[in-house]
């Protein structure tokens, strides 16, 4: 039985092996997979469907991927401007975090979600944080697929700062609290949420949590996460502390490997590259959050040479006091910050963002058997984008203008698992109205909580 049709589409990138863009075009599909993929006229003699929607003047795509995002950071928005690495984790975001109660995570995790639903993405990582139950339960309201983490760290002082108390336990606690979360929540909602472990930051961990961890995913068969070579101050801490880079470091421990993914990775060396390449390392770029504060990843870094060696390269918002939340946007970002800083307008092309912000973040989620590119047998993850919109016009090249002009703005439909999240501008699953008031009624308590108040305040004079 065909279940849902997307028929007479302008435009549909399939993002397949062969990358083929199909004019007039058109997907069936079946419990939830896509069932065939083609011209309008020859999906239509498939025979009759349930439901139908009528395409045209869209842009249909693979459902988007978010390789990287702090979903209790959404309430943070403003909380972190003009700071360098060390304030912004420390001053900043650490206590921030550290501050936030159930019911405030709840909040944040319901507005990071909607704005992620809102531009088209299907697929998210998260982070990590210290209520994945809570992003869990969301995205299984929500529709969506996700990654959760339980964050971990077991070094309370390091070169960088002190962590605040409520994230300090030892060891063995990470390692059981983790453990705990993967068995709880990996494949729940019908295995649309999938379970990972996490190392926060390398210097707040130590070797025996780094290794505990990469023996937990490899035994469960997941995936295990951390961020590495964002800044400058990040590599002088790991050398300072340990006589190696970071990348080096993990290599010295043997935790490299197909199932490790590296957020930022911009201030890898010339070996820490090799070493992500001869491992089959997965990596994640964040543009927006490298050029909001300041980390250099896109001057010092070699993401665009790992993505032609075939490294799997996904793109992540990061957080939102970065600023967006929005992936076209982000992949405007990374394709023109490369062009800037190398002084080359041929790197970066936006069939290779695209890429990354599709099959790409498949592969960072160790899901593209399953998602991120449309072709018959994948799961029915779609975005549609409406280009009845003055950015989108005059279309001559879909993937220029989603990548160059587009914003998440004009994402008009969202299906994942052949259902409709959202339609016509308007997301099916959430209550946005209740979520923007929740979190607009909850952040005086927050920013008090935080005590930030006096730093954050307008430059201006407020009457």
């Amino acid at each position: 039985m065909i279940d849902l049709r997307i028929e007479q589409a302008d435009w549909l990138l399939t993002v397949d092996h062969q990358r083929r863009i199909i004019r007039d075009a058109a997907v069936d599909i079946e419990a939830g997979r896509i069932a065939a993929v083609g011209k309008t006229a020859e999906i239509r003699a498939r025979g009759p469907a349930q439901k139908t929607i009528d395409a045209r003047g869209m842009v249909v795509t693979p459902g988007l991927i978010d390789s990287h995002i702090h979903t209790t950071f959404q309430m943070s928005r403003g909380l972190a401007d003009e700071v360098g690495s060390r304030k912004f984790l420390f001053e900043r975001m650490y206590p921030y975090e550290g501050a936030l109660d159930e019911d405030d995570a709840r909040v944040s995790i319901e507005l990071c979600v909607l704005e992620l639903l809102r531009n088209g993405v299907t697929t998210f990582i998260d982070a990590g944080n210290y209520q994945p139950q809570i992003t869990a339960e969301v995205v299984g309201r929500a529709g969506m697929r996700c990654i959760v983490a339980r964050s971990s760290f077991d070094v309370t002082q390091s070169a960088m700062g002190a962590l605040p108390a409520a994230f300090i336990e030892t060891t063995e606690q990470s390692l059981t609290r983790a453990e705990a979360v993967v068995k709880e929540l990996h494949r729940v909602f019908d295995g649309r949420v999938h379970a990972w472990f996490q190392f926060r930051g390398l210097n707040n961990s130590t070797d025996r949590l780094i290794v505990g961890l990469k023996q937990l995913a490899d035994r469960y068969g997941v995936g295990v996460q951390t961020h590495a070579c964002f800044a400058r101050s990040t590599m002088e801490s790991s050398q300072a502390q340990h006589g190696a880079t970071e990348i080096e470091r993990m290599a010295k421990l043997g935790v490299l490997g197909p199932n490790l993914l590296l957020i930022h990775a911009g201030w890898a060396t010339e070996r820490e590259l090799e070493l992500i390449r001869d491992h089959n390392v997965k990596v994640v770029a964040a543009a927006s959050s490298s050029l909001h504060n300041a980390y250099g990843n896109i001057r010092m870094g070699h993401l665009p040479e790992l993505i032609e060696q075939g490294v799997a390269v996904g793109l992540g918002s990061d957080h939102a006091s970065s600023g967006i939340v929005d992936l076209p946007q982000e992949m405007f970002l990374a394709a023109c910050a490369y062009k800037e800083v190398r002084e080359n307008p041929e790197v970066m092309p936006p069939e290779r963002v695209i890429e990354m912000a599709t099959i790409n973040g498949a592969r960072c989620a160790l899901r593209d058997g399953e998602v991120g590119s449309i072709e018959a047998g994948k799961r029915a993850d779609l975005t549609i984008f409406d280009t009845r919109r003055p950015e989108w016009q005059p279309l001559y090249n879909p993937v220029a203008n989603l990548v160059y002009s587009a914003t998440g703005k004009s994402v008009d439909t969202v299906i994942v698992d052949g259902h409709i999240l959202m339609r016509g501008g308007r997301v099916l699953t959430l209550d946005e109205s209740e979520i923007i008031e929740a979190a607009a009624r909850r952040a005086p308590a927050i920013l008090a909580k935080t005590r930030l108040e006096k730093l954050i305040a307008p430059k201006w004079p407020v009457s």
